[in-house]
């Protein structure tokens, strides 16, 4: 099963792929050294508008038939096609019912989950208290192994901001989940932003956006008359 359903879906994926390669210089990622375990929740620091295009960019790398709660999801159910579901911040009886489909499909088909634990786009650097929805679906799905992962943004030296990702190691299983993943999450932020900039050249490239104007139009390469 492709993490993109049908045509609709399809149509979304380009959507995703052409937003990004418009509006990032490069997404650069530290791809996990090992297989990610089936089923895994994927749980990133939620600091910019774009987190879940990243994302995206990373699971279908991976190749992760992956699940997504959207908060804003009727805004724009066609994420419905490639993964997402309704998290609606007011409707208390939606969210139920996408955590109890979230639960099955862990268990009986081994799905994963994206989880913006954090649950609210905020201005970094501060990892907001984690949301107890993580401990619940970590208790219902027992196989289930918990990944840190944090996203940068940086906006400095080129036109356009540069993404960069990174992948921690699974969680022990035990008490207090919640709060050992969020400092997890911190700390592979800080982790990211000394590779970010003393160690550069170990990223690899997972979306090839749009260079500068100046790389693009470089007059300099015109041959003359």
């Amino acid at each position: 099963m492709s993490q993109a359903e049908g045509l609709i879906g399809q149509v979304v994926d380009r959507m995703i792929r052409r937003t990004v390669r418009s509006r990032f210089r490069s997404v650069y990622w530290l791809p996990p050294s090992q297989p990610l375990p089936e089923p895994c929740i994927l749980v990133p620091n939620h600091h910019g508008w774009h987190d879940g295009y990243v994302m995206y960019h990373a699971i279908t790398a991976l190749k992760l038939l992956t699940m997504d709660w959207i908060q804003e999801y009727d805004a724009f159910p066609l994420f419905g096609k490639i993964g997402g579901m309704p998290f609606p911040a007011n409707d208390a009886i939606r969210r139920a019912a996408t955590i109890k489909k979230t639960v099955r499909l862990m268990n009986d088909e081994k799905r994963n989950l994206m989880l913006f634990a954090e649950q609210s786009l905020h201005l970094p650097p501060e990892i907001l208290p984690f949301q107890r929805t993580l401990e619940f679906v970590v208790k219902h799905v027992p196989d289930a192994k918990v990944i840190p992962v944090a996203i940068r943004y940086d906006m400095s030296i080129h036109e356009r901001p540069e993404c960069y990702l990174s992948f921690g190691a699974p969680m022990a299983a035990g008490d207090a989940i919640c709060e050992r993943t969020r400092l997890a999450v911190k700390a592979l932020l800080d982790e990211l932003a000394v590779k970010i900039r003393f160690d550069h050249e170990s990223f690899k490239t997972l979306a090839q956006g749009t260079k500068d104007v100046n790389e693009r139009m470089d007059m300099r390469k015109i041959p003359r008359i």
